[in-house]
């Protein structure tokens, strides 16, 4: 038979199929967390079902957020009538699923100042400092220029080539991850975390530690123990001993080109969701999700019943209190909390052993070292010279008593206390993207190989295409005496 012939037949099957049998009932979907996972999962569920008529349709998508406001772990504070961002700060250039979502929503990119250039770093070891870059107050580029220049080759000096492996173990983790915006063609469906990661090369780097996998690459032991902990115990709370493909994350967040979303990053979640046609709950808390005749009932502390076809967790089980039934099984994790204090008012400069305020760099990072209790103190605003906004990361609560030590004035102090993300050991374990053998998928399994909220967006565009396959898989095997007909037209959809 010909090629014409058959592509005909191909066809004429088809609008057979389609007028002896009624096309499926677009599915309902219900999402818990309103964050960049539950969000992006609502966008590319739309995205996807409205762009392609062979994909199952998606009816209403129904967002519970048990707090008032949504975008979960991405949240603001205001210190002195500013905003600042108070979880998930910023992103790398290539983001490109959170540069899409800002081009699509229109929201505006918020880049450092170029003062940002001169801002000065000091590693503390809780008694000293034992690395201090340059610094300048001058707007002057040419001055910037050179601070930048002599701060180059003051790292060099110190850590030497071991800066340029760094860079290069990063460019190779990035280069991998880029594999995930490839094409539907040359990208498949993953229905576990582990097949994810082996397909983009990535899965190694979660059986290792950061420092096996930063000393395999021929970093100095002095470049790992002071700048490379700066950055994981900023980023991640922890130390070099987090998972491998985590801490290169981390690493990648502490490169150039980095960017936020001007009045807050909680801004990509509202977007997504109000352009998803989404049906928002807020102040509602789900504590029971049954399967039952095929929906899924998803009851509420207050005693309110939902029903869905479709079910999706966007936000860590950890240490949520869900019953499932039927039970679910995942393994045990442990959330990292940090703890995030903002203070207006003045550091203490005796604390860090200086006379004068101008000499501790806004950038304070700390290393591994016991009793050191805080993991950064940076400089957010200066108002004036003896009245700023601070930014503390810690392990635990900073007490009052803690804060009144390192702080001569302070003015306004909040805290917030975050389960900000896994704690990281390797080789990880991941839990499976599906919980049931239905329709019952968990965006945060992800997490546990590294926690962005890029990765969470990644993530959850391939929950949705997860989701969007095995309905139209559902939908085939539900009708009668053609599954084997859907299969061949799925596999051969270019004709």
């Amino acid at each position: 038979m010909t090629k014409k012939p058959l592509i005909a037949l191909v066809f004429t099957l088809l609008l057979l199929l389609s007028s002896a049998s009624p096309s499926p009932l677009p599915a309902s979907v219900c999402i818990i967390g309103s964050g960049i996972g539950g969000s992006s999962v609502a966008h590319f569920l739309r995205h996807y079902s409205n762009s392609n008529p062979y994909d199952a349709q998606i009816g209403q998508i129904r967002i519970f957020e048990r707090h008032g406001v949504v975008g979960g772990r991405m949240a603001t504070v205001s210190v002195a009538g500013e905003t600042f961002e108070a979880g998930a700060s910023i992103l790398h250039p290539k983001n490109y699923h959170a540069l899409e979502f800002t081009r699509l929503l229109n929201l505006t990119v918020r880049k450092p100042s170029t003062s940002m250039s001169c801002f000065s770093l000091g590693i503390w070891d809780g008694h000293k400092f034992i690395f201090k870059t340059f610094t300048s107050d001058s707007e002057s580029v040419i001055v910037q220029s050179f601070v930048s220049l002599a701060n180059s080759i003051k790292m060099f000096l110190r850590y030497g080539r071991s800066l340029f492996r760094m860079t290069n173990f990063v460019e190779r983790m990035l280069g991998k991850f880029l594999k995930y915006y490839k094409p539907f063609d040359s990208r498949p469906v993953f229905e576990s975390v582990e097949e994810m990661l082996k397909w983009a090369g990535l899965y190694d780097l979660t059986t290792q530690t950061l420092e096996e996998e930063l000393v395999d690459a021929g970093l100095s032991p002095l470049l790992i123990q002071e700048l490379v902990t700066v950055i994981t115990r900023i980023n991640y709370g922890q130390s070099v001993r987090i998972s491998g493909l985590a801490g290169a994350v981390s690493l990648a967040g502490s490169g150039g080109g980095l960017w936020s979303i001007e009045g807050g990053n909680w801004q990509m979640a509202a977007g997504l969701i109000n352009q998803s046609h989404v049906v928002l709950d807020p102040h509602t808390e789900i504590e029971s999700l049954s399967y039952v005749s095929g929906l899924y009932e998803l009851n509420s502390t207050e005693g309110e019943s939902y029903t869905c076809e479709v079910a999706v967790i966007a936000t860590p089980l950890d240490e949520l209190n869900i019953h499932f039934t039927p039970g679910i099984s995942i393994p045990e994790r442990q959330l990292q909390h940090t703890f995030t204090t903002f203070v207006r008012g003045c550091l203490n400069p005796k604390y860090f052993g200086f006379d004068m305020v101008s000499d501790i760099p806004e950038l304070v990072g700390t290393t591994e070292t016991p009793g050191v209790p805080f993991s950064s103190i940076s400089v957010l605003n200066k108002h004036g010279e003896k009245d700023m906004t601070y930014k503390i990361f810690s392990r635990q609560l900073m007490p009052e008593e803690l804060l009144n030590h390192i702080f001569s004035v302070r003015n306004e102090t909040i805290r917030i206390n975050w389960a900000a993300y896994p704690h990281y050991h390797a080789p990880e374990v991941f839990a499976p993207l599906i919980l049931d053998s239905k329709n019952l998928y968990y965006v945060n399994a992800f997490e546990n190989a590294a926690s962005t909220m890029e990765t969470s967006a990644v993530s959850a565009e391939n929950i949705a295409r997860l989701i969007l396959s095995r309905l139209s898989s559902q939908n085939c095997s539900g009708t009668s005496g053609l599954k084997n007909f859907c299969s061949e037209y799925q596999m051969h959809s270019d004709l």
